[in-house]
């Protein structure tokens, strides 16, 4: 079996409201309040938890990710529009033969995907479930 489960990934964020809100409508699901700044969204048995670590009374300012977290979604263009709907900002650029980042693009790897910033700062890559490469 393998070695190590990834089950929790924190997604910081300064607005925990906000974050469950847009979450939401991103995932299609409503996920749960864990705590007054965490929200758990069960991604198929891996965790990706909202925190803002103010809410939560850590006393500090949520930082965004500097890499972009990688989410395999059955329907692209639906996850596309409903980002657009809730307030991502689209990746922009393009990288010397990647295609431009903030559009759906097949990907030299072969993966079908498009790359936003939620509206915390993360960057996030959305890839169609089926072009998904692992390596």
């Amino acid at each position: 079996g393998p070695v190590a489960h990834l089950y929790r990934v924190l997604l910081p964020v300064n607005d925990i409201e906000a974050a469950a809100s847009f979450y939401s409508a991103v995932l299609g699901s409503p996920g749960e309040r864990v705590s007054p700044g965490r929200h758990y969204f069960d991604c198929e048995g891996t965790i990706l938890a909202c925190f803002d670590p103010q809410a939560d009374g850590d006393g500090y300012e949520a930082k965004p990710n500097p890499e972009a977290l990688y989410v395999a979604v059955a329907d692209l263009n639906a996850t596309f529009e409903a980002c657009r709907k809730a307030g991502a900002r689209f990746a922009e650029g393009s990288p010397p033969g990647v295609g431009a980042l903030g559009e759906i693009a097949e990907r030299p790897w072969g993966e079908r995907s498009f790359y936003v910033n939620d509206p915390f700062g993360n960057p996030l890559c959305f890839v169609s479930a089926d072009s998904v490469f692992t390596g």
